[in-house]
């Protein structure tokens, strides 16, 4: 992001201030539940291959703990990414 845009924040209006924030935490909400949909979606889908039983078996369980663990760390690692990309675009 660029610097201006960040000074030019600074010096909003404290109402604006207030509904910027607000909007902010919006959308992260938003993509949390984006996230944690995404993961239901692709877990389940990759997994859970009978309806036989109201729990999940063994096998089932185990892949989607690992699927879980997976896509979590691959989220994680692409916003540690994300995050060096803008460090090094505000340093430029």
């Amino acid at each position: 992001m660029d610097k201006t845009v960040l000074g030019d924040l600074d010096s909003l209006p404290e109402d604006d201030k207030i509904r910027m924030s607000a909007i902010i935490n919006q959308l992260q909400s938003r993509d949390s539940l984006r996230l944690y949909s995404s993961l239901v979606d692709r877990c389940f889908n990759d997994c859970v291959d009978s309806f036989w039983r109201k729990t999940l078996g063994k096998q089932e369980g185990r892949c989607v703990i690992h699927c879980a663990q997976k896509f979590l760390k691959v989220s994680a690692l692409v916003g540690i990414r994300l995050a060096e990309l803008n460090g090094a675009e505000v340093q430029d």
